[in-house]
């Protein structure tokens, strides 16, 4: 004679996987799905549901999937310019918002000032950091021409940018200011002795190994970003003499080769009045809003406030 229960352990083992399309979930669990509940001391405390057995005992799939994340999802472009780019993200959690933002801070390869050859430097800034300060500047250099570089690898013009930068300051002079702009992009490769020649007329040896003019691999040139970057303050006398190599890297590595200033998103807020607001007090309440997410509208004579949602912002800089 089988256990008690045996039968419904069988029914259970048989029993047809959860169908997500087939099945629906109530009004009040279907916006606890899809929201995040902001409670009083939010941002502090908010509630959602985002792991994906939350409703599994309602034949709800609430597991992220490629296939759900490609019908689901799509971007829109709200504003782009060279320097800034917003835009919405649609149909996705949170926590995969935030995987882009940290993507883009950490994963999106640049090139940056990673060795600096000082020949002179009678600035009142040390050598560390000046050095600091070239890593610091942007650098007009598409990436993906550029390959990386290990410690093994011999600086050519397919992993390295060389710059050059001698200013100085005559006696009796004023005081002068050194921009990024005066940084000088070096396409045949370095200029200056990595050893002195074994016999006269040997060909002298640099600290790169350039095959062919980086004029041929980039259609523009390889500057800087932006020129005005003040790099230091020279008075009387002094000088600054040196060869800056840029290669390519990650910001996880260091922030000098993160793209961005800035990445932040925020979700879609929607706001629910908890009951209908009209007369005065509706002109009163949108007056005070800072952000300007309530319009109001005449129904039969009267002013009635109703929240206008705000669009989803998410973008760098």
């Amino acid at each position: 004679m089988p256990k008690k229960g045996a039968k419904k352990a069988k029914e259970v083992v048989d029993a047809p996987a959860p169908d997500h399309q087939g099945n629906k979930l109530p009004d009040h669990l279907e916006l606890q799905r899809t929201r995040v509940v902001c409670k009083a001391d939010a941002p502090i405390h908010t509630q959602g549901f985002q792991y994906s057995g939350a409703f599994a005992a309602m034949g709800v799939d609430n597991s992220v999937s490629v296939e759900k994340f490609c019908k689901n999802f799509k971007i829109e472009i709200n504003q782009l310019t060279e320097d800034d780019m917003e835009f919405d993200m649609i149909g996705i959690d949170a926590s995969i918002a935030n995987a882009f933002r940290r993507i883009l801070i950490a994963e999106v390869p640049t090139m940056a000032i990673e060795k600096v050859f000082m020949v002179d430097n009678t600035s009142v800034i040390a050598d560390e950091v000046l050095s600091h300060r070239l890593g610091l500047i942007p650098l007009d250099a598409d990436p993906r021409l550029f390959d990386y570089i290990s410690e093994n690898d011999v600086p050519n013009e397919r992993n390295t940018i060389v710059y050059t930068l001698h200013v100085s300051c005559g006696k009796g002079s004023p005081r002068i200011t050194v921009k990024s702009g005066q940084l000088e992009w070096l396409p045949e490769g370095s200029q200056l002795s990595a050893a002195s020649p074994a016999q006269t007329g040997d060909q002298q040896k640099t600290f790169t190994s350039f095959g062919q003019s980086q004029k041929e691999i980039s259609k523009k040139p390889l500057g800087v970003k932006i020129e005005e970057i003040t790099i230091a303050r020279l008075g009387p006398g002094q000088s600054i003499e040196l060869e800056a190599h840029a290669v390519k890297g990650v910001g996880k590595i260091h922030a000098k080769w993160s793209p961005v200033a800035t990445a932040w998103y925020r979700m879609l807020p929607e706001v629910v009045l908890k009951e209908e607001i009209k007369g005065d007090d509706a002109v009163e309440l949108q007056k005070k809003c800072p952000v300007n997410v309530f319009d109001i509208e005449e129904l039969g004579g009267s002013n009635s406030l109703t929240p206008t949602p705000s669009p989803v912002y998410g973008g760098f800089g």
